[in-house]
């Protein structure tokens, strides 16, 4: 998202249907009554504005979804319209991230059975951060072709800290991102978790496996 936030013709928007998401589930995440007071709650009213004109007269309109935050029920149809484009990260690692700032995940928490089932109704290419981050401008550039947009130079890099872009929630979950100034070095070696989160790892394990063997550049 800043990498696509750092272009001047580029308007982005940060987890559109999370206040969604919390009002109709009722989960209970940090910040729940911020992010309920200061988003809009509504579903339906997302959607018509994800359908809408991109924001401020840009060329290009980023959203980043979150595969959890699709309820079922949700209008997805503004979606059909769009480019979609599927991220993964390697889950040892979503869940290690997790646990620095809420305890318990569940599998329907870290979305890899939602992202499944989305990408079978919303196919697109297929990205896992891993080749992200050890070749930024390469697949940058490969994403913004599969996007039918010129690669900006500008998306490799951005100044420290908030973006007024973010959700109210950044403030919790954002803490890593704002000290960016760029797309990091790849990752370590895989963390070791818990024995209480090992099955939790294996289920998600599955479902990364069939989304990665997907991925572009195969």
């Amino acid at each position: 998202m800043y990498a696509f936030g750092a272009r001047s013709d580029c308007a982005v928007w940060d987890e559109p249907f999370y206040a969604p998401y919390l009002a109709q589930t009722g989960a209970d995440h940090p910040m729940r009554a911020e992010i309920l007071a200061a988003h809009e709650t509504d579903p339906a009213k997302v959607a018509e504005a994800c359908a809408g004109d991109t924001p401020t007269g840009r060329d290009v309109w980023y959203m980043k979804h979150m595969p959890h935050h699709m309820v079922d029920g949700f209008d997805l149809t503004w979606a059909e319209s769009c480019v979609n484009m599927h991220l993964i990260r390697h889950p040892a690692h979503v869940i290690a991230s997790y646990l620095a700032k809420r305890d318990l995940p569940s599998l329907m928490d870290i979305g890899y059975p939602q992202q499944w089932a989305l990408y079978q109704k919303l196919p697109g290419p297929i990205f896992d951060s891993q080749d992200i981050r050890a070749n930024p401008e390469a697949m940058l550039r490969l994403i913004c072709d599969m996007a039918n947009i010129p690669f900006d130079p500008a998306m490799l890099s951005w100044p420290m800290g908030p973006r007024a872009a973010d959700g109210v929630w950044a403030r919790h979950w954002y803490g890593a991102v704002h000290r960016s100034t760029g797309i990091s070095e790849p990752e370590g070696p895989l963390p070791e978790l818990p024995q209480r989160y090992q099955a939790l790892l294996k289920e998600a394990l599955e479902y990364y496996a069939q989304m990665r063997s997907h991925r572009v550049p195969a």
